[in-house]
């Protein structure tokens, strides 16, 4: 079996994590590092919540349902309908296990415990991870004192290790998966979104003191790497191209 016909269904794919790359690490230029015990207003400290919250638990069940209604909306055929389903399901089963198994190998601390170590509350990012989830609970509201609760509420839920971010592997297979299919019919716009939108959650992780530059970056190689092991079936490229627009 050819693999060119594989590779043509995967370059829009890759072509969007190359741009959702591109403009992350041009943000990343200027904003690679957060104030952590800075002063926050309460729309910085909603917006870049709400973009975290899209991507993490429980709120990334509504982004799967958002994206599953795209094909839905488009009025594809059951068996393009299954097809997707099927595709999205598997990639986000595996960037699940990815995460888990990479975080467990790499043991990198989060940025916001080498805060806690400069407000004295631990001695260590390792110090931190030593604790009892209560301990860790506890460690991290000692830092409400000189840290935005909107920053606080995050740190409680996520005590484990930094690397890779679930969050932006997310979004990444998101992109690839979603961006690629919107650029393979030449729909530009809603292709954009996406990747806005990945950008985003990605920069709000920056934000809250969750991931450092670096995990961002590793989270989307590793999407693209997942992506490339999804099999492909079905139309080629030119043929969607060439129903797309007869559709329209």
């Amino acid at each position: 079996m050819s693999l060119r016909p594989f590779i043509q269904q995967k370059i829009p794919g890759l072509i969007a994590l190359l741009l959702m790359t591109t403009v992350l690490s041009a943000v990343l230029v200027f904003y690679s590092q957060a104030n952590l015990n800075g002063p926050v207003s309460d729309t910085s400290g909603m917006l870049f919540s709400l973009l975290t919250h899209s991507a993490g638990n429980p709120g990334f069940l509504v982004s799967v349902a958002v994206f599953m209604l795209i094909p839905i909306v488009l009025r594809l055929p059951r068996k393009s309908l299954i097809k997707i389903g099927i595709q999205f399901a598997l990639l986000l089963a595996l960037s699940f296990v990815a995460k888990n198994v990479m975080k467990h190998i790499t043991e990198v601390p989060r940025p916001y415990t080498h805060e806690l170590q400069a407000l004295h509350i631990v001695e260590s990012p390792q110090a931190f991870y030593a604790l009892s989830n209560e301990n860790k609970d506890k460690a991290v509201q000692e830092a409400s004192k000189s840290v935005s609760h909107w920053r606080i509420s995050h740190w409680q839920g996520e005590t484990n290790y930094s690397l890779p971010s679930g969050h932006t592997i997310f979004t990444a297979v998101c992109v690839a998966f979603w961006g690629g299919f919107f650029l393979r019919r030449r729909q530009i716009i809603p292709a954009t979104i996406i990747i806005v939108w990945a950008v985003g959650v990605g920069i709000s992780r920056i934000w809250l003191g969750m991931h450092w530059p670096t995990d961002l970056l590793a989270s989307i190689f590793g999407a693209a790497c997942l992506y490339l092991c999804i099999p492909e079936w079905g139309l080629s490229p030119e043929k969607q191209s060439k129903l797309t627009e007869q559709a329209s």
